[in-house]
């Protein structure tokens, strides 16, 4: 089975540096990719259940897998939300589907984001995981704009088998995940 590009370059390079700069005596201690999660939530499902549609396909091109329709755990009433109403999609990638979404988003995605300079850092969460948020879908070549009904957001959460921020961030930067300096 042939392996993602980004995968192959953490094997032959991105390991050997963590454990380098780290001093890690056994290749298990070295950090790695676990999951990357891509989460999308419309508030206008409330009055349009229609949009969990196109919302759904959307995800579906940008991921290359199948979203999981995400439902409200509980009724509130400001919103005008009840439980088990249909209020987004996500998607969890492992493996070689994970390292391609993360090459894409890294190589082509960000870069089309409007005065993008580097992510910030602090957006570690204490445990080693990363999260950032697209304000537009549409950064994705996969998603035809003349086909876009409006343009959504989106959550992005990098799980990575390390606990401590340095070593996840030294470990996305091997990937070349643009860091603000």
């Amino acid at each position: 089975m042939n392996k993602a590009r980004l995968e192959e370059h953490y094997l032959k390079a991105g390991k050997k540096k963590l454990q380098e700069k780290f001093g890690f005596k056994n290749q298990m201690q070295i950090p790695k990719l676990l999951k990357i999660i891509v989460n999308v939530s419309v508030k206008e499902a409330v009055s349009d259940t229609k949009v969990i549609d196109k919302v759904y396909d959307d995800l579906m091109v940008i991921t290359g897998q199948k979203p999981i329709v995400t439902k409200a755990r509980k009724s509130i009433a400001g919103f005008k939300l009840r439980q088990g109403m249909k209020i987004g999609c996500k998607v969890t990638l492992r493996k070689k589907m994970m390292y391609e979404f993360l090459d894409r988003l890294v190589n082509v995605a960000l870069p089309r984001v409007r005065d993008f300079k580097g992510l910030n850092a602090k957006q570690f969460d204490g445990k080693g995981n990363f999260s950032l948020g697209i304000k537009e879908h549409i950064v994705f070549p996969e998603i035809d704009y003349n086909k876009v009904d409006k343009i959504r957001g989106m959550n992005i959460v990098i799980v990575t088998s390390t606990d401590v921020n340095e070593e996840a961030k030294c470990l996305l930067e091997t990937f070349n995940v643009p860091f603000l300096s």
